[in-house]
């Protein structure tokens, strides 16, 4: 804890990888969550003062003489408006921080350079020195509150007001600068905090089944996305709200590289290997004119121990861990933007596990990913709909897929099945090489879909045979809403 802001961010991020650490080693870190050395009251409160040109105890009255807790950037007091009784939390940053961070990444850039001359001394295309300076651009606009101020309004309409079990503080916006952040004061508990969930009987797996989500929209809905969801900057609110608390580290995300994400996950998930190298070679993970076969083989032969069955027992680490090894062994070098995602999911299943042992984020994420890939017409997330439903060596339809992906896509918050329907049928009846043999298809896989649906089988079998595409697309939407 006696190391500068940038270290102790680090060690913040590793305090929720419980698959990375042994528990006593996570313990320790976790205290880097809100329990760093403090200073002084009197060079907080004269900071206050300083910012806001004003006398502390005019505009102020601490509710709690020190400081509720101390994080790598500023320490947080619980205080209260004297203009208008309202309880807040008092955020004010470091003396010095942003020259201490500037030593924190100078060192680590030179020993980042050194290692990347190692690597290519080794042949291998890694850029440690671009991830640093990716690392040190997000805990620059850490240091900035009237930018946090600003992430945390945005966060707030495009999730928030969007989802009711979501939940973010108001920012006093006349009381802020640079290096003061007012907010509104949450009371709540941490997800980790297992006795007090229990007592407030607050619902530990939905509480995570609601982060995950939420972090799943931010990454592939929006891309504006919350880049630190370590356990000190989330609390589960007595209503059964989850409150987000720190807006500083945020990351964003274009449609390309949302829409690349969201695919790996549906070519892992789908054990194509083909279309996972020849996405990685897409994104820029591996370089133009490398041979992919040898790459193809090493997945198949990484992956199965951990895909090989259901996704509900898939864990993110395994796989990501499988993945490095590959990654390790081939000219592969990740964007420093996908490294940013990696940790974010990465630290995100730690803490979803340290509240629900069986949390799993693949299996979270994975009625997302289906209704996506069910209700979005964009034409690459298309191309994973054909993927995942239909047979690559003799271009059947796969009904138990799409069963799959109906069923898991009913869990995903947001998700209207009219839309799916109407997507999935327009696509089937618009590609030409699907329908000599869609009726046939139809009507062999009638016993699977049960006898309720014979009569829209039967219908939709007639429809396709006389190529009436309006009676064929009427009665397969009444086939796939049966699923």
């Amino acid at each position: 804890s006696g190391l500068g802001p940038a270290i102790i961010k680090g060690g913040q991020a590793l305090a929720s990888r419980s698959d990375l650490l042994p528990s006593e080693y996570l313990e320790e870190l976790q205290k880097l969550q809100d329990d760093v050395p403090r200073f002084s009251n009197e060079l907080a409160l004269s900071t206050v003062e300083k910012e806001l040109e004003c006398s502390f105890y005019d505009v102020f009255e601490l509710v709690a003489e020190e400081p509720i807790a101390a994080a790598s950037i500023g320490q947080v007091y619980k205080a209260r408006l004297r203009a208008n009784g309202d309880t807040v939390a008092l955020k004010i940053m470091r003396p010095q921080c942003e020259e201490i961070i500037a030593l924190d990444l100078y060192v680590l850039r030179w020993w980042s350079g050194v290692y990347s001359k190692i690597f290519d001394a080794l042949g291998r295309d890694i850029n440690v020195q671009s991830i640093i300076d990716d690392f040190g651009e997000l805990i620059y606009r850490e240091i900035d509150y009237i930018a946090e101020a600003a992430n945390a309004q945005r966060f707030n309409e495009l999730y928030a007001g969007m989802a009711t079990d979501v939940f973010v503080p108001k920012i006093y916006s006349d009381l802020t600068t640079s290096k003061v952040l007012t907010m509104e004061w949450v009371d709540g508990f941490r997800l980790t905090d297992s006795k007090n969930l229990a007592a407030y009987d607050l619902d530990r797996k939905q509480l995570v089944n609601t982060l995950t989500q939420c972090s799943l929209r931010q990454i592939l809905e929006n891309g504006f996305f919350h880049a630190d969801p370590h356990a000190g900057n989330l609390l589960a609110c007595r209503d059964g709200r989850l409150c987000y608390l720190d807006f500083g580290m945020m990351s964003y995300a274009d449609r390309a590289q949302r829409n690349g994400f969201l695919l790996l996950t549906v070519h892992i998930v789908n054990r194509d290997w083909e279309s996972l190298t020849s996405l990685f070679q897409k994104l820029g993970f591996i370089p133009e004119g490398t041979d992919l076969k040898p790459i193809e083989i090493a997945l198949e032969d990484a992956l199965p121990d951990v895909l090989n069955s259901q996704v509900s027992e898939v864990n993110f680490s395994k796989v990501v861990s499988k993945l490095g090894d590959i990654m390790y062994t081939y000219p592969f070098s990740l964007p420093p933007f996908y490294i940013a995602i990696i940790r974010c999911l990465g630290v995100l299943e730690g803490l979803a596990i340290q509240v629900d042992p069986q949390a799993r984020i693949i299996s979270e994420a994975y009625p997302y990913v289906a209704s996506r890939v069910l209700t979005d017409s964009q034409t690459d997330l298309q191309e994973a709909l054909k993927r995942l439903a239909l047979d690559p060596v003799d271009g059947s339809i796969r009904w138990d897929r799409l069963e799959d992906l109906l069923d898991e896509a009913q869990d995903s918050k947001g998700y209207e099945v009219t839309v799916a329907v109407d997507l999935l049928t327009d696509y089937l009846l618009s590609n030409p090489e699907f329908l000599p043999d869609l009726a046939s298809q139809i009507v062999v896989a009638a016993d699977s879909l049960g006898s309720e649906s014979l009569e829209y089988v039967l219908a939709a079998a007639r429809a396709i045979v006389s190529q009436d595409e309006e009676g064929a697309f009427s009665a397969l939407q009444s086939i796939l809403g049966q699923l």
